[in-house]
């Protein structure tokens, strides 16, 4: 029951910020717990800017995956839903442009999916064995977004086996039957399965590789009855400015409640706090100055150009996708690179398992536009790099992030159809990259753009020496001169 002081604080922060996200504060708050709403002290506006900037770039991957978990493990209306918490489920055909459940997927692999609920007990993960020249990887990552272990062909080999997925509270023996243990730092997690997929008649040898992929909590797996269950999670619905203004910080303090603080990142607590900013705390925007909000608002601003000086960088090659993705401890709590990885490409794989290239500017450093150029991607003999797995080229619209559809069905180009291309009498190879048919006699190396802005994305699974140490380069996208 609430009291008449509560009632009219509420009704306040209605009034502000409308009954959507209203609802969404209150979801988090619990049924009827606001929480910590206090601080020592109102920061000053140049201090508020700068917190709001820094806890902006940290919760912006974290946000951009509860979107992800949201559409995938709550909302059974969404398009996007896959199953509920630990239960796996599978993606019977690669990614098409009617999937937008993330960010530049690949179209290579299908998917297999599972989204863990780690409070009360481990989840027990089988991966069946496989022919050895088939690449499988079950990319598991933590509400942070950060990678921090693998199953599959790099991490294990094709063999297969049970492994045993923990939450950060779980101090168990290892069961027997259990290859290997592997600890989330979070109570959640998620688990991306991709298979690769050889060609389009190979779809049903994939299907049967999936079906030998498994989930069960520890218990069933033991054989023992079930411990007492988690409390219910009140999850809020994402809303459309989720992540562009303050209405990310109530989503970042709910996911922080299943995030055990890292020492690491205790004086960045402390600083969160300031702002109302971390678990058990609630960030009521309409309750700072105008000053204040004001200083929040730039803040967030401020980090676009952060993001874009990476993105500069990127275009230079002077960073990889590498520098990207991985766990704690590799990307050392670079936050920023944290953020342009959600960004471009969300749940990208370690460099290990997989380089990323991003082609998002030609050879003269403009924007890639085929309503404007056609272009073209050179690989001179021997240009193609080393790897372990295969490659693939995909197209993307710019605008969306998203598979553009063409009349082809044509979302890629990849090493599984070498064979098909047409080559150089030089033994070069020659992608055409643009929104109409280069003509029949090229059209076997057409990539179909959009009429409009694009990126590519040039992935090489199990990387070889080369691409690792960044010794190979990637080629420029050249226009083609009239």
């Amino acid at each position: 029951m609430l009291k008449k002081g509560n009632r009219k604080f509420l009704q306040k922060i209605y009034n502000f910020l409308g009954a959507s996200l209203f609802s969404t504060l209150v979801i988090l708050a619990g049924c009827s717990k606001w929480g910590d709403t206090t601080s020592s002290t109102e920061s000053t506006p140049p201090d508020a800017r700068a917190i709001a900037k820094e806890a902006y770039i940290y919760g912006f991957p974290m946000a951009a995956n509860y979107q992800t978990l949201y559409k995938q493990a709550v909302d059974t209306t969404s398009h996007d839903y896959r199953a509920p918490f630990n239960i796996l489920s599978n993606a019977s055909t690669v990614a098409t442009p009617d999937d937008k459940f993330v960010v530049t997927p690949n179209s290579d692999t299908p998917y297999s999916y599972l989204w863990m609920d780690l409070r009360v007990e481990p989840i027990v993960v089988t991966m069946p064995k496989i022919e050895k020249n088939r690449y499988y990887t079950g990319q598991l990552v933590d509400l942070y977004t950060f990678n921090f272990a693998y199953l599959g062909t790099r991490a294990y080999g094709n063999d297969g086996g049970k492994f045993l997925i923990a939450g950060p509270n779980w101090k168990g023996a290892t069961p027997a039957g259990i290859k290997a243990v592997l600890h989330s730092q979070t109570q959640f997690a998620y688990l991306l399965i991709r298979t690769q997929l050889f060609n389009a008649g190979d779809i049903n040898n994939v299907r049967r590789i999936q079906s030998g992929y498994r989930a069960e909590p520890l218990s069933t797996f033991l054989h023992q009855p079930a411990p007492v269950g988690a409390p219910t999670v009140n999850w809020p619905k994402p809303t459309e400015n989720m992540l562009t203004t303050p209405a990310i910080f109530p989503y970042l303090n709910f996911l922080l409640q299943f995030c055990p603080t890292d020492p690491s990142e205790t004086d960045l607590t402390a600083r969160f706090a300031k702002l109302n900013i971390g678990a058990g705390k609630v960030f009521d925007f309409a309750a700072f100055t105008p000053a204040t909000q004001k200083a929040i608002t730039d803040g967030i601003a401020d980090s676009k150009a952060d993001v874009e000086g990476i993105m500069k960088k990127i275009n230079a090659d002077q960073v990889a996708s590498s520098d990207f993705f991985g766990t704690r401890e590799f990307l050392k709590n670079n936050y920023l690179y944290r953020m342009v990885g959600a960004k471009v490409g969300l749940y990208g794989n370690t460099g290990a398992d997989a380089a990323y290239f991003g082609f998002f500017v030609d050879s003269q450093h403009h924007p890639l536009d085929a309503s404007k150029n056609n272009y073209e991607l050179h690989f001179a003999k021997g240009g193609i790099p080393e790897y372990h797995a295969f490659w693939s080229l995909t197209m993307y619209d710019g605008k969306t992030q998203f598979l553009v559809a063409n009349p082809l069905k044509r979302y890629l180009l990849n090493s599984t159809t070498l064979k098909s291309y047409k080559y150089g009498p030089d033994g070069s190879l020659t992608f055409y990259i643009q929104k109409n048919s280069p003509g029949k006699d090229k059209e076997s190396n057409w990539l179909p753009a959009p009429d409009g802005p694009f990126y590519a994305v040039y992935r090489v699974y199990m990387p070889g020496e080369a691409v690792l140490n960044g010794t190979w380069k990637k080629p420029q996208m050249e226009v083609v001169k009239d």
